[in-house]
């Protein structure tokens, strides 16, 4: 082997090769842990709403260490999403010396289950308010179904001007609706959006003008419904017919 010139040649440079990328390497890691590339600014793309700005700088002063070329984007995420209200954390590199952090926080949509909130993409998160938001109820798990409802449901009634201010899943997965007049409406478990639009239908020729208000309306006839006065006396819409379903 070592009377082989043309292998020697081979190996040292090799050796050579191997040498220059290990000093390189070193060099390099020295370089961009020098204090020449201080992170000197954390730059939010908008200014948050409900998560105090006091837990954001405790945040820049506590979590983020490093430069601009080695501090942990992984780790400034995580430290971010744990503040309250946060839903989603985006952190980049803005060259010369600075991050950027978008930060998207929960918008509630309603309360649910009377201890929790749940946001415009129907998540459940805990957080306290004091907004005037519709109450949602429902089993585990069903928040997505829930609010997808009621979204449904309010445009269905768009056109009579009501609200949704209550919305109930049952165990049996029936659903009930509560509106902002205080008329309750059972639903049922099938058909809803046809039967609440076939309500919305005879609403201003019948419902609306009653002398007493109604107080509670069962929807899960085939053909019709069926209301209640505040006297506890039923009034059915002429098409009734038939058991519910």
């Amino acid at each position: 082997m070592w009377d082989n010139v043309p292998l020697l040649r081979i190996f040292s440079n090799l050796l050579f090769g191997l040498s220059l990328l290990l000093i390189l390497y070193g060099a390099t890691r020295y370089v961009l842990h020098l204090s020449v590339f201080p992170l000197n600014t954390v730059e939010l793309r908008e200014a948050p709403k409900n998560v105090p700005i006091k837990l954001i700088d405790r945040v820049v002063r506590e979590h983020i260490k490093g430069n601009f070329f080695n501090v942990d984007l992984n780790q400034t995420r995580s430290a971010f999403e744990q503040l309250p209200w946060v839903r989603k954390v985006s952190v980049r590199r803005k060259f010369p010396w600075a991050l950027e952090v978008e930060l998207e926080e929960h918008v509630a949509l309603a309360r649910w289950n009377g201890n929790g909130l749940v946001n415009t993409h129907g998540e459940v998160f805990t957080e306290k308010t004091d907004q005037a938001l519709p109450a949602f109820f429902g089993q585990p798990n069903t928040s997505v179904q829930v609010a997808t409802m009621y979204d449904e449901l309010g445009k269905e009634l768009s056109p009579i001007k009501q609200e949704v201010i209550q919305l109930s899943l049952s165990p049996r997965f029936a659903w009930q609706l509560r509106l902002k007049n205080g008329m309750v409406i059972e639903l049922g478990r099938e058909h809803m959006q046809q039967r609440l639009e076939r309500f919305v239908e005879v609403y201003p020729y019948s419902i609306s003008t009653l002398p007493n208000s109604v107080t509670h309306v069962d929807l899960r006839y085939r053909n019709g419904f069926a209301a209640y006065l505040p006297s506890g006396v039923e009034m059915q819409e002429k098409r009734t017919s038939g058991n519910k379903v």
